[in-house]
């Protein structure tokens, strides 16, 4: 069943603020030690390449988006098309909300990275932890509060980290110490296939875009605004990506970037432009990593709420105070306290990216199988295919050549996702 609230809330820029808010969140601000110091100079190529896979993903998210017009949104897409199978509905039900849960950590680490990175507990992995809780927390009860103010709340936080990522970026752009030749000089033995394989590993600051399609029933003219919303906003990411990275390169050194991956940009920062800089970085990871959680709580629950009410969850989830899934927040922000505990940055990150491109592959199968009713292009679904199993390929052979360890944990957990999903789909086929 799917609920509808009354009257249409969510703007144009309404959803593009939602979208942007997933994407630019833990992105740049994560991925950039990361990206730094496996290809230098060339971590802006990797994120437009990223930007490119995460366009093909899109077009199946909105081809099918459109189509059923269902909050429910990847999962209620793969469930309607495979209706023959509860286990492929329930197994995808289950990949895409721990993908959610991760990607939430995975902002509300960076959030916590950036806010305490000033003081001398800097460093202090317990009370990093801690403070990612909180504001999780925080976020979740702005969640339970009302829509229109998480709206609000995202709006403001969106277009505001927007300028002050745009004041950051040109400000390091000015202050560049260092010319391109030395740049692509330290960066000389770096291959495409790394930059490939960095585009797979940081796939996941793109992810975010598809909380548009959670939406649905709140907003105006989907029909128009779901694509205009997805595809702009992706762009507008990708430029935002790219014109940090690269004031990043140019003005802070390699060896500052990589030394302080959880908080690169507010470290340099404050060696070149100085405490009251280093508070503006601040200020915009905040921001960016706020405003991520908010958008990321705000479409999943919604995911989550329908799930359940197909019988793939536990049946609580799926119970709503004034149409919003009260339960499925408190849930999603509790497994998301649980990951934030037991993992760390590296895997967070990578488990997200590997699971957001599972899905994204599953979509793009799922817009071919009816193409001919979504009304799409098939030669741009089966791009998008094979580009999408490599890049999820190319993590897993990373994985295994520097550290395979994290591939069993990675693994583990889908294995126990896998036996939970068989059983809830067993048990709701016998029901």
């Amino acid at each position: 069943m799917i609920h509808r609230v009354r009257g249409k809330e969510l703007s144009l820029l309404e959803l593009i603020a939602i979208a942007l808010g997933g994407m630019v969140g833990g992105g740049i601000f994560t991925i950039l030690g990361i990206s730094v110091s496996m290809i230098g100079v060339y971590t802006p190529i990797a994120i437009i390449i990223g930007g490119v896979f995460a366009l093909f993903s899109a077009y199946s998210y909105v081809k099918l988006g459109l189509y059923y017009k269902d909050e429910g949104a990847a999962y209620s897409f793969l469930k309607k098309t495979f209706s023959s199978s509860p286990f492929v509905a329930s197994l995808i039900g289950w990949w895409v909300v721990f993908g959610y849960i991760s990607t939430l950590s995975l902002y509300a680490y960076t959030f916590s990275s950036y806010a305490i990175s000033g003081f001398e507990f800097g460093n202090n992995e317990i009370i990093r932890k801690a403070i990612a809780m909180l504001v999780i927390l925080l976020f979740s009860l702005i969640n339970i509060w009302s829509v229109k103010g998480m709206g609000k709340a995202e709006d403001i936080m969106v277009y505001t980290k927007l300028v002050i990522l745009v004041v950051i970026s040109f400000t390091l752009i000015n202050h560049s110490s260092i010319s391109l030749p030395t740049l692509l000089e330290d960066s000389k033995n770096t291959t495409l296939f790394a930059i490939l394989i960095v585009s797979s590993i940081t796939f996941v600051a793109y992810e975010g875009f598809e909380l548009v399609i959670n939406a649905v029933n709140e907003m105006e003219k989907p029909q128009i605004n779901i694509p205009r919303a997805i595809y702009s906003a992706i762009l507008l990411a990708v430029l935002i990506y790219v014109v940090i990275s690269v004031g990043a390169i140019f003005a802070i050194p390699f060896k500052d970037i990589i030394a302080n991956q959880e908080y690169a940009l507010a470290a340099g920062a404050d060696n070149i432009l100085g405490h009251i800089g280093s508070e503006v970085v601040i200020l915009g990871a905040v921001l960016a990593t706020s405003s991520a959680i908010s958008g990321t709580l705000f479409g999943a629950s919604r995911q989550i709420a329908v799930i359940s009410s197909d019988g793939y969850f536990p049946s609580f989830l799926s119970k709503r105070k004034n149409s919003i899934p009260v339960y499925a927040i408190i849930t999603m922000a509790s497994l998301a306290f649980l990951l934030i505990l037991v993992g760390n940055l590296e895997v967070i990150l990578e488990f997200g990216s590997i699971t957001f491109l599972l899905v994204s592959i599953l979509m793009a199968y799922a817009n071919f199988k009816i193409k001919d009713k979504t009304q799409a292009n098939a030669i741009i679904i089966l791009v998008a295919l094979v580009s999408l199993f490599f890049g999820t390929l190319l993590i897993f052979y990373y994985e295994y050549t520097t550290d395979i360890h994290q591939i069993y944990f990675i693994l583990s957990i889908y294995v126990i996702l896998s036996i939970s999903a068989f059983l809830f789909s067993k048990f709701e086929k016998g029901k």
